[in-house]
This record gives C-alpha cells, structure tokens and sequence, in this order.
C-alpha cells in the first residue's frame, strides 16, 4: 500500500482512520530516521519585496499591496553575521530567500554567490530561494559551497493557474531539474489552504514522489493569510487534515525530510507534535520566515524539550543532503 502511485490508492490512504494512518506512516518514518531528531533551519530573507510574480498569497507580490517595504539585497558581511547568529542559535542549515522571479546574472547574483561562500565557511548547510535559475546558474551556486535549492511546485497542476500565472508548472520543474543535474540537493513542497481540494493536496505530493530522485526535503506550508492579498480571507486549514497530509508526505517519500514551515505560530503544540508524529522531522526557527511570523526560538526548544527529542546534528554538510 505504500507504492500508492495514483490519486484512487493514494485517496484510499488519506481516508484511513486516523490511528492506522499515524500507525503507517510512523513505520516508514522509522526505517529512514530517527524518531526523536529534528533538524533545524533558519530562513533569512536577503532581498525583500517588489517580486514581479503574481502569486495570490504572496506578500512580496509587487501585484499584491500589502504594505510591505521593498528592501534591497542584503550585502554579504550583514548575511554572514546573521549565519553565525543562527549556527549559535543551533541551526544547522541556512536558507536565503531573494524575492526574484528567476536569477539574472550580474553583480546582485555574483553578491549572492559570495555570501553562499561566506556562509559555507561557516560550516553552516547552505540553501538558497532565489526562483528561477538556468543550468549554468544552478552549477555556479554549487561551485560556490551552496548544498541545496528550494523552489517549491505550491499546489496540483490543476490548481496552480488559480494561484500564479506569471510561470508555467513546467518552469518550476525545469528549474528543479536544472538544480538537481548540477549536483544540489532538492528542496520543493506546497502551501495548503489555497483554496484548493483535497484532491489537489494529493496530487501536489504524487507530483513530487515521482520526480527522480525523489525531493531531499519536502517543506509543508499551512498559509499564513496575509491582508492585502487576494488570499487574506482564506479559512485555516483543519489541522487534522494537515497532519493527514504530513503522514502522506512521509509514506510516499520515505527519506525526505518533511518540513514544517510557514504556518506554524498558528499551530499549538500538541499539532506539532502530531506533525512529528506523522512524519515531520524539520523544522525553521526564528522569529520570521521571509515576511510572516514564526515562533520564537526559545518556544520551539521548550517543545522539543517538553516531547523529549532533540536537534539533529548533521554527519557532515557533504552528506547530510536534506532541507
């Protein structure tokens, strides 16, 4: 049951009783993890605003007024000392987030390949979010110490035009396989809350478990609805229904790492702790991701703490290869 490569099998799943799902996918989490470990990640976001895609949750859409203030690329010394900020907090991998719709080469994206040696040298894992790239980009961010690219497919196929019509589905997956031939680590989810049916959620993932090799880390966002989007009046996803697709993410993709991201100060703790249960071993810390809150460092070790498991130290940044 746990090759549920079609939308019937993999409904059939989603549909368990809820034990027997946790039941399941608890087992696969097993086999590939530590049940206790969670990796933790901070997010910073080096250039903020003025994003020319339209994505209808985005606050960063400069087609979305959300009173956001557009902030120029942060320079390499200011995202350095930000790093170290995070490895003393006890993050072991760094994400940098450009709000770009692709990558143009120049002086901003040779800053960025700098600040990604910075940040290598650290010790630090090193992600970067920076929306499109072409083949020839993705091999210099590699050549540059940078381990992982995130760029996430956000919904079903079918859903996606609903949300963005600036990139095409196939786009985001080019962008994904460029990264992956290059020789980074894969770093692609979904936001659920969109609007969209349970049927989407279930496509979004068979999306991703079919992509080969199967993503290194798999983020799942809860949206945050933020005022002055056409999304700001979107209803909170059920938390069970969350948890339902964190098991699911687990089953269909044994080794990734399944991220909480985005959503999560409206979670209580005993959701978290179900998400982990489920399958979820990632987390981000900090107060911010990118321009939505996140729970505050210290409220996330306490949870840790309060369930008795701990942060995952990485074997070493060459082979530790998940987001």
């Amino acid at each position: 049951m746990h090759n549920a490569t079609d939308l019937a099998s993999l409904r059939a799943l989603y549909d368990l009783p809820l034990p027997e799902l946790m039941f399941r996918a608890q087992t696969v989490h097993r086999q590939h993890h530590d049940p206790a470990a969670v990796q933790l990640c901070t997010l910073q976001s080096i250039k903020t605003g003025r994003c020319q895609e339209d994505c209808k949750y985005c606050p960063q859409s400069a087609h979305n007024s959300t009173g956001l203030q557009p902030e120029p690329l942060l320079d390499t010394a200011e995202i350095v000392a930000s790093a170290k900020q995070a490895l003393s907090g006890g993050a072991s991998r760094f994400c940098m987030g450009a709000a770009w719709r692709e990558v143009k080469n120049g002086p901003q994206f040779d800053s960025v390949l700098a600040s990604v040696r910075g940040v290598s040298d650290l010790g630090l894992e090193v992600c970067c979010t920076l929306g499109m790239l072409t083949q020839d980009q993705a091999t210099r961010l590699k050549d540059a110490g940078c381990n992982v690219y995130n760029h996430n497919l956000d919904t079903s196929r079918e859903y996606y035009p609903e949300i963005i019509t600036t990139r095409t589905y196939d786009e985001r997956l080019d962008t994904l396989a460029a990264a992956r031939r290059a020789g980074l680590q894969v770093c692609s989810g979904g936001i659920l809350g969109l609007g969209e049916k349970i049927e989407d959620r279930l496509n979004l993932l068979l999306e991703l478990a079919a992509l080969d090799p199967q993503p290194d880390s798999v983020p799942v966002n809860a949206l945050v609805a933020v005022e002055g989007t056409p999304l700001e009046d979107q209803a909170p996803v059920d938390p069970i229904e969350f948890v339902r697709i964190i098991a699911l993410a687990r089953i269909l993709m044994p080794k990734a790492m399944v991220r909480l991201s985005a959503g999560r100060t409206a979670m209580s703790p005993e959701l978290q702790a179900l998400c982990f249960m489920a399958g979820a071993n990632s987390l981000f810390l900090g107060d911010r991701l990118l321009t939505t809150p996140n729970p505050e460092r210290s409220s996330d070790f306490a949870l840790l703490e309060r369930l008795g498991m701990h942060p995952l130290v990485p074997e070493s940044v060459s082979t530790c290869g998940q987001v």
